[in-house]
């Protein structure tokens, strides 16, 4: 539902803040407000000063989505302050996506957490960042940009996929992957990358289809996991998930169970590395 006040005020306040200069607009003679006149806002927007004026006014009719996106522009506001504009005039801000792009400054929040496994990975289950205990504990390498990277793909069509995991576990942590992907999307299945993965799990794996088809849907946030390593044994963890404002990178952090001895196993995996195996998830 529009919010006519909030609309009007944001709107007024951001074009008082703007100078012809900001928008390519000669200086002219003297202003008696600050900022664009109204009739300049509508005009880089391309509707009428009229129309415009009433949305100052909290009058008129409602504004389409494509007129709040001219005014944005026109108003030169950054994406942030264009979803605002959209969610005052009563719509739905688009997804934002980061892909493969993940801030420095996430990095170096993941970083300073070398005491436990980290990785960073995406919507559809890629890896774009591991510290060094997360490889040692399982096994993944270079993160470069493909199906080797995912944790989704490896798991249903890689047999190492399931080696780390105990039998008894499989089904349960299986159903939760697909869940987690189900989720996806539903949330952007137009999506190429998206079609594309769930196309070819399905064709790959007979078990990913019987699983897809149950239609089971459900975004994974935390979890238990056991974890079978092949030099320390069984480690007991529980996994936390940190969702970024893209929406679509992941924070996986897999902290120690307590009551278990998963703290002084992860410790001595600090110590030998990947220096004696290779495995993989």
């Amino acid at each position: 539902m529009i919010d006519r006040h909030g609309l009007a005020d944001f709107l007024r306040r951001r074009r008082e803040r703007l100078r012809p200069a900001d928008v390519g607009l000669p200086a002219g003679a003297r202003r008696r407000t600050p900022g664009l006149r109204r009739e300049e806002v509508a005009q880089l927007a391309g509707i009428s000063t009229d129309h415009y004026a009433r949305l100052e006014q909290e009058r008129g009719s409602a504004p389409s989505e494509s007129v709040v996106a001219a005014l944005a522009r026109a108003l030169r506001c950054d994406l942030d302050e264009r979803d605002h504009l959209l969610h005052l005039a009563g719509y739905s801000a688009p997804a934002r996506r980061a892909g493969r792009h993940v801030r420095p400054g996430l990095i170096a929040l993941a970083s300073r957490l070398d005491d436990v496994p980290v990785c960073i990975y995406t919507d559809l289950g890629e890896i774009v960042w591991k510290n060094a205990l997360l490889t040692a504990l399982l096994g993944y390498g270079e993160t470069a940009p493909g199906r080797d990277s995912n944790m989704i793909w490896r798991m249903f069509t890689d047999p190492a996929g399931r080696a780390n995991v105990p039998e008894e576990d499989w089904a349960r942590l299986a159903a939760v992957h697909v869940a987690d992907l189900r989720a996806t999307y539903s949330r952007r299945g137009g999506d190429a990358d998206v079609t594309a993965l769930v196309n070819d799990l399905r064709e790959a794996s007979a078990e990913f289809r019987e699983l897809w088809h149950r239609h089971e849907v459900g975004v994974r946030r935390s979890d238990l996991k056991r974890v079978v390593h092949p030099e320390v044994g069984t480690i007991e963890l529980h996994c936390e998930v940190m969702l970024t404002p893209d929406a679509d990178l992941n924070l996986l952090a897999f902290f120690p169970l307590e009551g278990t001895d998963a703290a002084e196993k992860l410790e001595l995996l600090r110590v030998i590395g990947t220096q004696d195996f290779q495995t993989t998830p």
